[in-house]
């Protein structure tokens, strides 16, 4: 599993030009299932984007989490997260979790959040999607899980 967390001002997906999901001040996370996903990734990853300590405290350290600060989430996937460039010009995919793997996969990720009192909103799951964001800070952080 695969990951990129910009923290945002604010945040936008569409689909078709149509908003899907709408966030303000929180976090953007693009999200790849690659195979071999499963609970355990899940777990790991959905504890750091709600506990990771990136937003400001009073003395202005990146030292409070979302759950903290009550901070929106949009979640998109993002398969190409996945590719690998190591070799050639165009990215490979053999890694990527192949959709009726993946899918099932986002959306557990997708409630355990949705376990925390926090707003959580999506992207479309296999949908061509526009994100729009804006960056608050130069905070972008890559997420892997490597056990």
């Amino acid at each position: 599993m695969k990951g990129v967390v910009q923290r945002v001002s604010r945040a936008e997906v569409r689909v078709r030009g149509e908003p899907i999901g709408r966030i303000g001040r929180g976090l953007l996370v693009l999200i790849g299932m690659e195979k071999g996903d499963g609970a355990r990734e899940l777990d790991w990853f959905s504890d750091k984007v709600i506990h990771m300590r990136i937003f400001e405290d009073s003395a202005g350290k990146m030292n409070r989490s979302a759950l903290e600060t009550k901070a929106e989430i949009l979640v998109v996937s993002q398969f190409t997260l996945a590719g690998d460039l190591s070799r050639g010009r165009r990215p490979g995919f053999e890694r990527a979790a192949p959709p009726e793997e993946a899918e099932p996969l986002y959306v557990a990720f997708v409630e355990k959040l949705q376990q925390y009192p926090l707003k959580i909103a999506t992207g479309r799951f296999r949908e061509f999607m526009e994100v729009e964001l804006v960056n608050d800070g130069p905070v972008t952080l890559i997420l892997e899980n490597r056990p």
